[in-house]
């Protein structure tokens, strides 16, 4: 199976490490030009434990990806939410009626961008807990050894291709399951971010910084029951005292989230639009107060002007 990996960043990368670990051939796009320049030199280094181990595989802009590159059988999409639709644009070239495109992206709504490219029969949609951090252009290291990865085919018509998928997952060491209903994984997901990522950057603390401070229980609840409440309209019912406790399970990880690594330490753009934002837009379209979810989106997109982000 050949596998286009779109996104080289933390998750990319390490997923890109991992499948061609296993032996997949594996190809990963990235837009970042030091990053691409390191994996072409050096592979993606992954520190697992106290060793760097790295693998080489072929890298590429997506301005160098033409008609003369093969379509591919899977494309696994890592971007940040705001590039998915400009990303998938570049890609045409490699992306046939046959290519199944499996999204991770934190956040809500991208199926919608992928129904524009790709039939429902040929979207998996998913979630993941694995973590990772980029520590430098073309090295990672693995934040935890406990993850998983959850996928589902939208339309019932690709599950046998999808259950191949996930075998290939779990054979390269991500252990992967096939859901019967993701969107739900996919709303607890957001959930775990709508709280974390974005409070996390805020306070510029870990996920243990910020759980152990005397406010985390109250927001964690507040933020939680607004994302509850907005999903039943959405046709998920989420289990809310379940994903209080699962949010909170997190609050013991000295790990910094993606969202702070993005803002606080790279100074790049937020997912805040599909994630809180996307919560507080949803409310508003069924009538649902969202206070909290509204503030907090205001409260990054303020940081990300005092940081002068672009």
């Amino acid at each position: 199976m050949r596998i286009a990996i779109a996104g080289a960043g933390a998750m990319g990368s390490k997923f890109g490490w991992h499948l061609k670990k296993a032996g997949n051939d594996v190809t990963l796009i990235d837009t970042w030009d030091r990053n691409i320049a390191a994996i072409r030199e050096n592979g993606v280094v992954a520190r697992v434990k106290d060793e760097e181990i790295a693998e080489k595989m072929p890298i590429y802009s997506p301005e160098e990806i033409d008609e003369q590159h093969e379509s591919v059988d899977l494309l696994i999409v890592f971007t940040k939410s705001m590039q998915l639709e400009n990303m998938l644009n570049s890609l045409k070239p490699i992306i046939s009626k046959d290519t199944y495109v499996l999204c991770l992206l934190n956040g809500l709504g991208h199926e919608d961008v992928l129904e524009r490219f790709v039939t429902r029969d040929h979207i998996i949609m998913g979630v993941t807990m694995w973590a990772s951090m980029m520590t430098a252009p073309g090295h990672i290291t693995f934040a935890n050894d406990n993850g998983n990865v959850e996928i589902q085919c939208l339309d019932p018509k690709g599950k046998d291709e999808t259950q191949k998928i996930v075998k290939i997952l779990t054979d390269a060491g991500l252990n992967a399951s096939y859901s019967e209903n993701v969107m739900y994984s996919i709303w607890r997901k957001a959930c775990v971010n709508g709280v974390v990522n974005a409070l996390c950057a805020l306070l510029d603390a870990d996920c243990k910084q910020f759980g152990h401070t005397k406010e985390a229980d109250e927001l964690t609840r507040n933020i939680v029951q607004e994302f509850a409440d907005v999903a039943q309209y959405e046709g998920v019912n989420l289990d809310r005292k379940e994903v209080i406790e699962h949010v909170e399970s997190l609050f013991d990880t000295p790990h910094y989230p993606s969202m702070h690594q993005d803002l606080v330490q790279n100074n790049r753009p937020t997912e805040i639009d599909y994630i809180d934002g996307a919560v507080w837009r949803k409310g508003l379209k069924h009538s649902v107060a969202t206070p909290y979810c509204a503030f907090i989106t205001r409260l990054i997109h303020a940081k990300e002007d005092i940081l002068n982000v672009k």
